[in-house]
């Protein structure tokens, strides 16, 4: 049985995509901690946009924003061939985990400290390896929440409008529902975690100022992605059949019994 299980196509993809899922977004919240300049990346000037009145406004983002837009990829590849269930399933599992990890990271940073480990690295420039450590792996329990809630809630935007989208184009303009999906649900996730965060912090008008170069990233991303869903959707079929790929999006549609 074991086997079978291991050998079937579907099952053996669907066991990939969940691990890569789950590991690629508990690496997004571990480096997430950490902001830079896209400017700077790209070796250009900063762009010193004024936006809701606020001026000099650059494209500052976090680590974890190298890696999210992956997170929308599999999304709708995995919605394309598993249907919405899954992709909810996937994210509870995803959910639980990084909250399971920030549990972990919590639990690390109060747990007493070798003396001779918090020096270890004073002659490289670190004069405290605790303070280094709480300062890296600790978040602040709004920014936890933030970026879990905006997280959950932005896969299931994702979700429908994709299915929405298909529903009415049915297999064609694959590149529509790819990234209409993606930049409804990436506008989502980007003032959610931002509200839940910051508000009481910044400003109204600082918030939505932030959260609209952070969009305006992803956005760019989810055009810059669409091309790699198409093809890696044509590699998928490729894998398991043409006829078996039909059989999984018609079922991923509600179109026939799973």
């Amino acid at each position: 049985m074991i086997q079978s299980i291991i050998k079937d196509k579907p099952t053996r993809l669907f066991v990939f995509f969940t691990a890569f899922f789950v590991a690629n977004a508990l690496i997004a919240e571990c480096i997430g901690t950490k902001l830079f300049s896209l400017e700077k990346l790209l070796g250009t000037h900063p762009a010193n946009i004024t936006m809701f009145g606020q001026h000099g406004l650059a494209f500052t983002l976090t680590c974890g924003v190298l890696l999210w837009p992956l997170e929308f990829v599999m999304t709708d590849i995995i919605n394309e061939f598993y249907g919405p269930k899954a992709v909810r399933r996937i994210s509870f599992i995803a959910v639980g985990l990084i909250s399971y990890a920030f549990l972990m990271f919590y639990l690390a940073i109060h747990v007493p400290a070798a003396d001779f480990w918090v020096f270890s690295r004073k002659d490289q420039g670190v004069p405290d390896m605790q303070l280094a450590f709480d300062g890296i792996f600790g978040q602040g329990m709004r920014i936890i929440i933030g970026s879990l809630v905006a997280f959950l809630v932005s896969q299931i935007v994702d979700v429908t409008v994709f299915h929405k989208i298909k529903k009415r184009t049915g297999e064609k303009y694959v590149w529509l529902r790819a990234t209409g999906s993606t930049v409804v649900s990436q506008l989502v996730d980007s003032y959610i975690v931002l509200f839940i965060a910051f508000s009481g912090i910044f400003t109204w008008q600082q918030i939505l100022a932030i959260g609209m170069m952070n969009y305006t990233y992803k956005f760019l991303m989810a055009v810059v992605l669409t091309p790699v869903i198409i093809l890696v959707e044509k590699r998928i079929e490729k894998y398991f059949g043409h006829e078996l790929a039909m059989k999984m999006k018609l079922s991923a549609m509600g179109k026939e019994s799973e």
